[in-house]
């Protein structure tokens, strides 16, 4: 399977070295390059892969998957809804340290990065990042486009919703809800419910503002 990574940047070499970790594993994945729509990076190499032409271009270089690898939830959104639009099918970056419990479910286009653990029967969205040794036990409940960075630990039975970020370190309890938007501090321990589009932060975790109300 011939893979297109679209976004040449941190998140996206990230990614592309997913993608060559899978295929040394003895799966059938080969990265194509990436695009990025900053001309100034095309022509390059980044990490061994060629930066191609830009996002346009994507459906003219015809890969049979493409990974929207983009660290902006709402950016990473509308290019996941824009490719969605043409028709072309996503790809799963998941690295081979990363461990997938029974009954858990991955949407398509996410990506699993180095020794994150995804416990059984819960469900991953589409578009979703599980950063570096995030894990998240069973019976939780991710939305789309949402990121849980690096070091995150979501406790059982814990509901993310659509577009959330949840930091570096930080800690969700068991049962706990975190609306859409919500952005959970980096190192915060969240002991109760987080409203839609609330920021918090701290240990326990307390609300200091709200994303803009319908903002993606």
């Amino acid at each position: 399977m011939k893979v297109l990574v679209v976004g040449a940047g941190g998140h996206g070499q990230v990614v592309a070295d997913i993608l060559r970790a899978q295929r040394a594993a003895g799966e059938d994945v080969d990265v194509v390059g990436y695009v990025d729509d900053d001309a100034k990076l095309h022509g390059q190499n980044r990490i061994g892969f060629r930066v191609l032409d830009s996002i346009a271009a994507a459906v003219q270089i015809a890969p049979d998957a493409v990974v929207v690898a983009i660290g902006d939830n709402a950016a990473r959104a509308r290019l996941h809804d824009r490719f969605e639009r043409t028709g072309v099918r996503f790809a799963i970056a998941r690295h081979p340290t990363g461990v997938i419990g029974s009954d858990a479910s991955i949407g398509d286009g996410s990506m699993i990065c180095v020794r994150a653990v995804v416990c059984c029967a819960s469900r991953i969205g589409r578009g979703v990042i599980l950063n570096t040794a995030c894990t998240v036990d069973h019976h939780t409940d991710i939305g789309d486009f949402v990121h849980v960075a690096p070091g995150v630990h979501l406790g059982g039975d814990v509901k993310v919703g659509a577009s959330a970020l949840i930091g570096i370190g930080a800690v969700v309890l068991p049962g706990v809800s975190i609306g859409s938007r919500a952005v959970v501090g980096a190192g915060a321990v969240v002991t109760r419910d987080v409203p839609d589009g609330a920021t918090v932060v701290g240990v326990p975790a307390s609300r200091i503002g709200s994303r803009v109300a319908g903002a993606r």
